[in-house]
């Protein structure tokens, strides 16, 4: 069963082809979107678990080592921690290490995320039950998690060459949180380990942005109970998002029409209101993504969804 809509799976496929087309990637274009991505994705991964760092404030802390008057050790720890863990994954990757998904490498991961703020849980996993607040889901009790974790890889080795990148990817991100196997880390594990999938396939580096943040939540909850389209569908346009970034940044724009512009912009030079292009960007109808809080599309990608309409009607 396929869990992806086929529009945004063509589009995303048909982006992933042209990045692919540009491989060898310039170097210097590498470096300064691997340093972008990554100070984005600590600080989002963080901001979600409640860290209190801004985007700028990480960026500081990572590159500069600066201190930051008013916010608390462990936010510094946190944004540290969780730098030198993406560090070790984009070495996983590197290294071409596909057939070392395994509950070692994921306990590596957690061990790095929590190394200076928990030190003594780090790399473990949890000794007692836990209850997660604000959600209704209670995770597995802790003596069955060793049995969850060794099933949670066989699952990934019988699925990698069924499912679509994405889907397995989503669907690995669930399972994980959905176990729960450590004290604290699991979001922060899990969507590392959701890149690993996506990354030894040639995708980008994914982001699950702060501002997201409830969306993301609620569509956990939907695969808490069995509905996996809603974080399938979330997790393929963070995915869209990534891969526009990156054409953007190795293929200029030749003109106005491919250049991505806030969706009140937009709305004045085509038929549809702001409101009504939201709709269809968070639907995935249309070629958009998110920058901070507002969504931003194209002139193009306009132009394709209303010729896409007529030739239906």
């Amino acid at each position: 069963m396929s869990y992806l809509d086929n529009k945004l799976q063509q589009r995303i496929d048909a982006k992933m082809a042209e990045l692919q087309k540009l491989r060898p990637l310039p170097p210097q274009a590498v470096i300064k979107l691997k340093e972008q991505f990554g100070v984005e994705m600590t600080y989002n991964s963080n901001a979600i678990e409640g860290n209190k760092l801004t985007l700028k404030e990480t960026f500081l802390v990572i590159n500069e080592g600066i201190t930051i008057k008013g916010k608390s050790l462990k936010d510094h720890l946190e944004a540290k921690d969780h730098y030198e863990a993406l560090n070790f994954l984009y070495e996983l990757i590197e290294h071409n290490t596909r057939h070392t998904f395994s509950e070692l490498m994921i306990r590596n991961l957690q061990q790095l995320i929590v190394k200076e703020t928990d030190s003594q849980i780090a790399g473990t996993y949890r000794t007692g039950n836990v209850v997660i607040t604000g959600s209704s889901h209670r995770p597995p009790a802790a003596h069955e998690v060793p049995r969850l974790m060794k099933e949670l890889i066989e699952w990934v080795r019988n699925n990698r060459s069924k499912l679509h990148p994405i889907e397995l990817a989503a669907l690995l991100h669930h399972k994980l949180v959905y176990i729960h196997p450590f004290f604290d880390g699991n979001g922060r594990v899990a969507r590392l380990v959701m890149n690993l999938m996506l990354m030894q396939k040639g995708y980008p580096l994914v982001m699950i942005l702060k501002n997201d943040r409830k969306k993301y939540y609620q569509v956990l909850e939907e695969a808490d109970k069995k509905n996996f389209l809603p974080l399938i569908h979330f997790i393929a346009q963070a995915v869209e998002r990534s891969l526009d970034i990156y054409l953007n940044t190795l293929l200029p724009s030749q003109s106005n029409e491919r250049t991505y512009l806030p969706l009140a912009v937009i709305s004045k030079q085509t038929p549809y209101s702001e409101k009504y292009l939201n709709i269809l960007s968070r639907q995935g109808k249309l070629e958009a993504h998110k920058e901070g809080r507002n969504w931003v599309t194209t002139m193009e990608a306009v132009k394709r969804y209303i010729e896409t309409r007529q030739r239906k009607r």
